[in-house]
């Protein structure tokens, strides 16, 4: 087809944006599950199991979004029935939460919803070592503490500095990752989570 006015305007009018270099980023899903006790809203946590990535460490259900689920929001209410053992019929999704592309090419996608407070919960303790929950309520009131961590680029060893404007002393960009801290009970929320649960507790009631 010969390149038109008509047909390359017509493609950039119909055609839906994405992330660009999608492929070479991981896209997870994750789930922030709301169980009321005694008409409490509470938020609950797993800590993941000593022999995954990251053992030890406080986070939401969650996962990487595989090529069979149908969406990001299935992923995340699969990671959820997986981990913690409830049934799909436990699981009421509310919405997503605000997406996140992190330095390290993953593409982050968080959903709300709520878990039945009498779900039975077979916990996957391959994956998952512990659950507990949260009060809303302690979490809004606590003291959250944050520190910066600063992001540098550093060029591989065979990059042409000559192509540049500069040189090698080319003035790269920083970043800065705000990191909060939560602590409840002896228990430390920080990372990704944190931030999560930040944003979750800016629209809570």
């Amino acid at each position: 087809m010969k390149p038109t006015s008509t047909n390359i305007s017509a493609f950039f009018r119909d055609r839906k944006p994405g992330l660009l270099d999608q492929e070479h980023y991981r896209s997870f899903a994750l789930f922030v599950p709301i169980i009321y006790k005694n008409d409490e809203p509470h938020l609950l946590f797993q800590v993941r199991g000593k022999n995954i990535k990251q053992p030890g460490e406080i986070c939401f259900p969650g996962g990487k979004v595989d090529p069979d689920d149908k969406s990001a929001e299935d992923a995340a209410v699969r990671e959820l029935v997986e981990e913690i053992g409830v049934t799909y019929e436990d699981v009421v999704v509310y919405g997503p939460l605000d997406y996140m592309i992190t330095p390290y090419r993953f593409n982050i996608f968080p959903f709300i919803g709520e878990i039945h407070p009498q779900a039975e919960m077979n916990i996957n303790r391959t994956e998952v070592e512990e659950v507990f929950t949260v009060p809303v309520q302690a979490l809004k009131d606590m003291e959250v503490k944050t520190y910066n961590i600063y992001l540098e680029v550093q060029p591989e060893e065979t990059f042409p500095y000559h192509l540049i404007p500069g040189g090698e002393n080319y003035n790269w960009r920083t970043g800065v990752v705000h990191e909060h801290f939560y602590e409840y009970e002896g228990r430390i929320i920080w990372g990704l989570t944190a931030r999560i649960l930040k944003h979750v507790l800016h629209f809570l009631p």
